[in-house]
């Protein structure tokens, strides 16, 4: 799926734009002919503001310990008080500690600001978590001793789904549910992909994704079912979708491969765990629960080879072909008209 990703330096300059701050709090910046960022004013020299100001022009530069020194004593002094600008203070820091190639301190940081949920820089916390969670999904080791060899990715999962939960109904959040079912999805898990693509088609209705999330969901279903000595919970789940795909989009149906075929291999599974059942009573010399067993399959399942051996298996022990069928209710009888 396209993102679009900006690298925290262009993160830093644009905050001051796209963000609400207290009036007169922010340097700005235009760009000029040559395309680069030019600071065109400035806030008060020796205010809170400034020292912020101050920190943001270092991690530019790529001065990020200076930058995180003035954060620090900055914060040492009102990371306590009630000031508009604690939020910022630490979202700026976090920013500089990315910049220094430690994201994993970072979220330290961002995840401070996610205390301030009454802060415009709340949802820019966030936004930052999930760049850091996707990276570490997609392979992102944590440093260890300076050495990046510990797995990130139960970090990733959490920020996901931390995510989700805090901003329940955003576009943030739908970004993280459906990276998190691919995630999932790309590791095997199928049990766990196929619950996250549930939740994803439940919460977002509405989304380019929904499509997409069905399909997967389908698949993940087919993909836990292990064999005829397995539970068939997949099978019955992917039965079910299939359906609901090509009601939904009959169309796409038939070009992604959900159409009659994949039906035909599901009802044919279905009935090879039947008939692995109706064996498995046979062995144990359990013949009425064999004989109901093998009955309902040539009923429920008639058209697969599954059906044909349980014929076989009937008539070799003497217990009949005719399969009941259900009756249907008999038609309403037309009442005679009441004589006036």
């Amino acid at each position: 799926m396209p993102r679009r990703a900006l690298s925290i330096t262009a993160l830093v300059l644009l905050a001051p734009h796209t963000l609400a701050q207290p009036t007169g709090s922010q340097p700005t910046y235009e760009l000029d002919d040559s395309g680069a960022w030019v600071q065109t004013a400035s806030p008060d020299a020796g205010t809170d503001a400034s020292a912020l100001a101050e920190a943001r022009r270092l991690i530019v530069e790529g001065n990020t310990s200076e930058a995180i020194n003035i954060i620090d004593t900055w914060l040492s002094t009102h990371g306590r008080a009630i000031s508009p600008y604690v939020p910022e203070a630490l979202l700026l820091r976090g920013d500089a500690r990315v910049a220094a190639d430690d994201e994993y301190g970072a979220l330290v940081d961002y995840e401070a600001v996610t205390m301030y949920p009454e802060s415009p820089h709340f949802v820019t916390a966030l936004e930052r978590e999930f760049e850091i969670a996707l990276r570490y999904l997609n392979g992102l080791r944590r440093k260890f001793l300076g050495v990046r060899i510990e797995d990130a990715r139960p970090t990733g999962e959490e920020l996901m789904v931390r995510i989700q939960e805090r901003l329940p109904g955003s576009r943030l959040a739908e970004q993280a549910a459906i990276e998190l079912a691919d995630y999932w999805y790309r590791r095997r898990d199928m049990p766990m992909a196929s619950e996250m693509y549930e939740i994803f088609t439940r919460n977002f209705p509405n989304s380019a994704f929904r499509r997409w999330a069905m399909q997967r969901r389908i698949y993940a279903s087919l993909t836990r079912y292990k064999g005829p000595r397995h539970d068939t919970t997949g099978l019955e789940d992917a039965q079910l979708l299939i359906d609901e795909f090509r009601d939904q989009y009959p169309q796409d149906a038939e070009s992604a491969g959900i159409n009659d075929a994949l039906l035909t291999r599901v009802d044919e599974s279905l009935g090879e765990k039947m008939l692995e059942t109706a064996r498995w009573y046979l062995k144990t010399k359990d013949d009425a629960s064999a004989r109901f067993t093998l009955r309902r399959l040539v009923r429920d399942h008639p058209r697969t080879a599954a059906a044909v051996e349980a014929l076989r298996i009937m008539e070799d022990r003497g217990w009949g072909t005719i399969i009941p069928q259900p009756q249907p209710e008999p038609a309403p009888q037309p009442q005679p008209e009441a004589t006036p």
